[in-house]
């Protein structure tokens, strides 16, 4: 019995790295649709996120199906709770790839991003991809190191984010009511995007140290 709740432990965190997986593709088909205004790349991730859909709630199914039935205690339940709630953060993630291609979308033919911040939506967008491989690297190696790479990515996003406040802000600003909404709210998605990978990081770390704040090794 212990052996198969061992399976099926390593099985949901197989499920997690998949979806995990899956948010990054989503995150690169979006940024590309934004950018070049490609609807029909923006319909693939639209319709991919429900797959994403689909495997969180298998994987939130089976944590649950382990919490009633095998009653696990210590790290074992831990682990469960951790990917119950590594779960949701990744769905979301996939949802904030769905909202930027459907952005592209709902202006298609024009592009979203005004000129003056193409260059720096791209920089958001190569930072949300790498925090989501980075993903897929902890939760296949559990090394530690990666978390503060995630963090440091994060902090790059925000000051991005922050930095695109400003330019919109500046008298000689030139788009349009519309276009300047759309640009807030496309910087958000990919902010946001950036947020849960750091949730995710910290769950994990959670699970490899028992504590909430780690320490960079010296």
């Amino acid at each position: 019995m212990r052996k198969l709740f061992q399976e099926d432990l390593h099985l949901v965190g197989d499920q997690l790295t998949d979806i995990a997986m899956r948010v990054t593709e989503a995150m690169e088909k979006a940024y590309r649709s934004f950018e070049l205004a490609d609807v029909q790349l923006a319909d693939e991730v639209i319709a991919a996120d429900t797959r994403i859909d689909a495997q969180q709630h298998d994987l939130d199914e089976k944590a649950i199906e382990l919490l009633a039935l095998q009653g696990p205690v210590a790290s074992d339940l831990r682990l469960v709770v951790g990917a119950l709630r590594m779960s949701t953060s990744l769905e979301r993630m996939g949802d904030l790839a769905r909202h930027i291609a459907q952005l592209t979308r709902l202006r298609f033919p024009d592009p979203v991003a005004p000129a003056p911040l193409v260059p720096v939506f791209r920089q958001m967008a190569v930072k949300d991809v790498a925090i989501s491989k980075k993903l897929v690297e902890l939760m296949e190696s559990r090394e530690l190191g990666v978390v503060f790479e995630i963090f440091a990515l994060n902090e790059q996003i925000n000051e991005l984010h922050a930095g695109i406040f400003t330019t919109i802000a500046r008298p000689g600003w030139e788009a349009s009511p519309a276009s300047t909404a759309d640009a807030v709210l496309a910087s958000r998605f990919f902010e946001r995007f950036g947020d849960h990978g750091v949730s995710v990081a910290r769950k994990v770390q959670y699970l490899v140290t028992g504590e909430w704040e780690a320490k960079p090794a010296r």
